[in-house]
């Protein structure tokens, strides 16, 4: 049996010990990120590392009495290396010779990697967001066995917007203007960018909302959205100075909740999975602690998204000298790079900022898909730029360091999860590609593998599947049910915002928010 200072080369040519000096975090949701150099650098602010930490967290199972994979087993290792290759089984093999501009425009390109029609651009990185606001894992090493018990989450369990507001004005000043009342908001040239430092570095209550354009554009597009619900209050007279920041982060936080169950929940689970959660209760995540989150959630099922990121984005319509900016999600041939030509954070420049009406539905028409939800990863997640993984080393396949967080968390598989679910389960037919590795893997899948390939054949990559959906939506739900300062507590709340055309209609959604916090297409003229 290998020891874990094995030092034999892998099949993409990365030793076993390199694995295990690897960070325990990786990008879109997995961990935070880390300058290795270059013009552009990530944020790293210490007060808000102080108040991260004092709120934590553990994690924990949601099926903590099923079978999970060896830890020790050479040949799973090697197999999740190969699946996860670059060119391998996962990889969907775009033309990034194409461009960013035809990877967009030219649907023949779009073959081997389909849109997912019933979704936009925006739902993805909504998704991300979510995820940075309830998991935080800094400590796990990769593909090393870790009791979840015994690993804090840096992040509250809840859906609080602590990674906007940190711990407040009095424990993360640095995140606040002088009123104390709102959130530091600063520019780009022509439009908003988080606050950073001389140094370029951000300062943002979570370390990785600065990971790439379209979640740094979302951070500020809430910071902005705080902003001017303090103004509305203000202006309203409802509330003594002393009380301004606390309703309006109120506020700010019941319609966030608001549109996470109401529109983008629905997206990914389907609306009756989630109204049955509603109706007839959890039936799986009933954690033992208020802020237990499941591994099986964080280390695999809620990592579907990473299938639905395109290979380029259109970031807005007329800043890169009058035209629109595009560019690869991330590209490694811009690394140093001040301005960098992919969609990397951790840099300002003026081109550097969202038009939504690319990533949400503006009725404009401009608005663009993101991927469906399948066992096909777009080509750039396979070598990510080392300074978008924590500790600086390889694996650089997204893939790969997913799959091997299953050794990491010890997870079981997506076929045991479904028998204790009671759902339908994939047939070994269903996953064939995975026999030939010849340990099993198409009767004891990833579950992070077995989420992607049930949504592609049992939802059509639309939404998530039975195993996938029951535990994305039990726990976003619970999460939600469990805090005693959701909206949820206050029985038959509605939103209180007006929505686009200046209405109160008792609904939000994200171009709502948007508009109210004046990044929407029609305010910049973008």
């Amino acid at each position: 049996m290998p020891r874990h200072d094995d030092v034999r080369t892998r099949p993409d040519g990365v030793s076993r010990r390199s694995f295990l000096r690897g960070a325990s975090t990786s990008l879109l949701g997995a961990g935070a990120i880390a300058a290795t150099g270059g013009a552009c650098v990530f944020a790293n602010d210490p007060a808000a590392e102080l108040a991260r930490r004092a709120s934590a967290g553990n994690f924990g199972r949601m099926f903590p009495d099923l079978p999970v994979f060896s830890t020790q087993n050479e040949e799973l290792w090697e197999a999740f290396v190969d699946i996860g290759k670059p060119g391998g089984i996962m990889d969907a093999k775009d033309d990034l010779a194409a461009g960013p501009i035809k990877l967009i425009t030219d649907a023949a390109l779009s073959v081997n990697n389909p849109n997912n029609p019933s979704q936009t651009a925006g739902t993805t990185f909504l998704g991300q967001f979510v995820d940075h606001d309830l998991t935080f894992d800094a400590t796990s090493p990769l593909g090393v066995a870790t009791d979840p018990a015994s690993s804090p989450n840096q992040r509250k369990s809840f859906l609080d917007l602590d990674s906007v507001y940190g711990g407040g004005p009095v424990t993360t000043p640095s995140l606040y203007d002088r009123s104390r009342t709102k959130l530091r908001i600063e520019s780009s040239g022509p439009f908003e960018d988080v606050p950073r430092g001389s140094d370029n570095r951000a300062i943002l209550g979570d370390p990785r909302n600065d990971e790439h354009v379209m979640l740094s554009g979302l951070q500020t597009a809430f910071i902005k959205f705080h902003n001017a619900v303090v103004d509305r209050i203000r202006a309203e007279g409802r509330t003594s100075r002393q009380d301004l920041f606390r309703a309006a982060r109120q506020q700010v936080r019941w319609h966030y909740q608001w549109i996470v169950l109401n529109e983008f929940l629905p997206q990914i689970v389907g609306k009756p999975l989630v109204d049955d959660i509603l109706r007839r209760g959890r039936r799986f995540y009933r954690p033992s602690g208020p802020t237990t989150m499941p591994v099986e959630f964080q280390g695999a099922a809620y990592r579907f998204g990473h299938s639905q990121v395109r290979p380029s984005y259109r970031a807005n319509m007329a800043g890169d000298g009058g035209e629109p900016f595009f560019g690869m999600i991330f590209d490694p041939a811009s690394d140093g790079q001040t301005d960098p030509a992919d969609m990397r954070g951790g840099c300002r420049a003026s081109r550097r900022f969202v038009g939504w009406q690319t990533f949400f539905d503006f009725g404009d028409g401009e608005v663009k898909p993101n991927k469906l939800i399948d066992t096909k990863l777009s080509t750039p997640l396979f070598t990510l730029p080392l300074s978008a993984i924590a500790s600086g080393e390889p694996p650089t396949s997204l893939p790969t360091r997913n799959l091997l967080r299953h050794i990491t968390w010890q997870l079981p598989s997506g076929q045991a999860i479904a028998a204790r679910m009671g759902s339908d389960r994939l047939a070994a037919a269903d996953v064939d590609e995975l026999a030939a590795y010849g340990i099993g893997l198409d009767q004891n899948t990833p579950l992070w593998y077995y989420v992607l390939k049930e949504a592609e054949l049992m939802s059509g990559g639309l939404t998530l599947g039975p195993v996938g959906g029951r535990i994305v939506g039990e726990v976003i739900i619970g999460v939600l049910q469990r805090d005693p300062g959701s909206f949820l507590s206050a029985r038959g709340w509605r939103p209180t915002l007006p929505t686009r055309d200046g209405r109160v209609t008792g609904d939000f959604r994200m171009v709502d928010l948007l508009t109210l916090a004046g990044v929407d297409p029609a305010t910049r003229g973008q």
